[in-house]
């Protein structure tokens, strides 16, 4: 017998225990998580659900290019809504991409595991080039298989679909943040121009107040003090004007990162204004169980808990053996026999060979004499118990902050129609009496300017409620779908209107 042949066929019969996969789906089994776009079909449906818009995942130079050219026509010299913005950011921002790729590391992972473990093959040669032999005196060949990995293989897999499904739902969180983040920039943006716009309008005032005031001083009409304070007003607007311009500046830098912009492409502008605030309300009515169904935080949450569980279940499994593998394979010996015989009366030896071809069995594990599992027991078991008290904390906080954003989008919703029905009006009436009295020679120029002052200043005042209601609006669409309060989701009733009639 060939000793080589004799090897190739001991090895089969060896390696078809070790690659042994239940059920024989192997390839139905593996085709879903070899896609590379496995997974993100989730997280497009449920931002599309949240947002309105569409996330993509870029994973090759044409899909940047497209998407970069989808950008440019969006926004280069263009006056954007907050829609358009957050779009861009689901288009342009790298790191939301860097999230996208925890999905395909995950969905390999789930792939990996559903393949079984790779058998270690063992071949030892002795006696090679021994003068009595031709080849090698013996050849042994050994299998290992780890029977351990094969009898948990099922447990691992549903580990690893379940880690998968909550990568899927972290990716859904990290858009649902961007997505947030870009909005709140747009609003803190618009709202830093418009009240930029009004400080110049109060700036104006200040100087020509400044300008009489010094032509007065110099006619003697009025008191050294009456003219400081006049100059200080002015001095004191400018400085805050500057501060205004700053902020605006910042905040739209803070929108263009967000975007994920740079060079040419930050060439874009800003509305004017905010939008006016909505005549109506979302309900409050069920805010509580629409947060608890629709928030994805504590999805992840929940799937969470039932990794522990499913951990927990996996090590009570293994808990008194960790290491089981099975060695099998077979030693091939030739022997080299001689026969004697005389021959006209001499002694002569006729050799002969022949393989001889014993299978072998082991069985390698550990003996649990000191460590019996219990330490990794109870470590499952309060990390499951951890898990279920988190949680219930998270349910509790869901619906105290689904509750708190509703009050206060109510709340700022009816301080900013105070400002616009009430506060405004009352200013608009003092100025245009003013105006009345000062063309009757009645008041004098600088009362007509500190009305002009207080009006710009409450102008001010509502721009600010303005925006805290819009703010307001996206920390409710935080509080139904996350990732949490002050700081998530966006919404359809959210700004999204930009104004044609300027920018900045």
């Amino acid at each position: 017998m060939n000793p080589r042949r004799t090897t190739v066929l001991s090895l089969l019969p060896l390696a078809a225990l070790a690659g042994c996969v239940p059920g024989g789906d192997l390839p139905m089994q593996t085709a879903l998580y070899e896609d590379r776009t496995a997974g993100f079909r989730t997280v497009s449906e449920k931002t599309a659900e949240a947002t309105g818009r569409q996330t993509v995942w870029l994973r090759n130079a044409e899909a940047t290019r497209h998407a970069s050219r989808q950008v440019h026509a969006m926004i280069h010299r263009k006056t954007i809504s907050a829609d358009t913005a957050v779009q861009v950011a689901l288009l342009n921002n790298r790191g939301l991409q860097a999230a996208y790729a925890d999905i395909g590391i995950d969905a390999a992972d789930v792939w990996q595991q559903i393949l079984p473990e790779n058998p270690v093959v063992s071949v030892g040669i002795l006696g090679i080039a021994a003068p009595e032999v031709v080849l090698f005196r013996a050849l042994e060949a050994m299998i290992a298989t780890n029977l351990q990995a094969m009898t948990t293989r099922e447990r691992r897999v549903d580990i690893a679909k379940t880690r998968f499904e909550q990568t899927q739902l972290k990716a859904v969180n990290e858009t649902l943040r961007l997505a947030a983040d870009t909005r709140r920039a747009w609003i803190r943006a618009v709202s830093a121009f418009e009240a930029v716009a009004y400080l110049q309008q109060g700036q104006v005032a200040a100087d020509a107040a400044s300008e009489l005031a010094a032509e007065l001083g110099r006619s003697g009409a009025l008191a050294k003090a009456g003219q400081a304070r006049e100059h200080a007003f002015y001095a004191e607007l400018t400085g805050q004007l500057a501060e205004a311009r700053l902020n605006a500046a910042l905040a739209k830098e803070e929108l263009t990162r967000l975007m994920g912009l740079w060079g040419s492409e930050v060439s874009y502008f800003v509305p004017d204004r905010l939008p006016q605030l909505p005549k109506a309300l979302k309900s409050g009515r069920s805010i509580e169980a629409e947060a608890l169904r629709k928030r994805v935080d504590l999805q992840i949450a929940r799937l969470e808990l039932e990794l522990a569980a499913k951990s927990y279940g996996l090590t009570e499994a293994t808990r008194y053996v960790t290491d089981l593998e099975l060695v099998t394979g077979f030693e091939a010996e030739q022997e080299v026999e001689t026969e004697y015989e005389i021959v006209a009366g001499d002694l002569e030896g006729d050799k002969s060979r022949k393989v001889v071809v014993s299978p072998q069995i082991e069985f390698e594990f550990a003996i649990p004499i000191y460590d019996t599992g219990k330490p990794r027991l109870r470590k499952a078991e309060l990390t499951y118990l951890k898990g279920a008290n988190l949680l219930a904390e998270k349910a509790v906080n869901i619906r105290s902050e689904a509750r708190s954003a509703y009050i206060n989008y109510k709340a700022r919703h009816e301080i900013g129609r105070h400002y616009r029905r009430s506060v405004l009006p009352l200013r608009q009436k003092i100025e245009e009496e003013s105006l009345l009295t000062y063309n009757g020679m009645i008041t004098n120029t600088f009362e007509l300017l500190a009305d002009t002052r207080a009006k710009i200043n409450t102008l001010v005042m509502s721009v600010d409620a303005k925006r805290e209601f819009w703010l307001a609006e996206a920390d409710l669409n935080a509080a139904i779908y996350g990732p949490g309060f002050n700081g998530g989701g966006g919404g359809d009733s959210a700004p999204a209107v930009a104004d044609a009639g300027g920018g900045h």
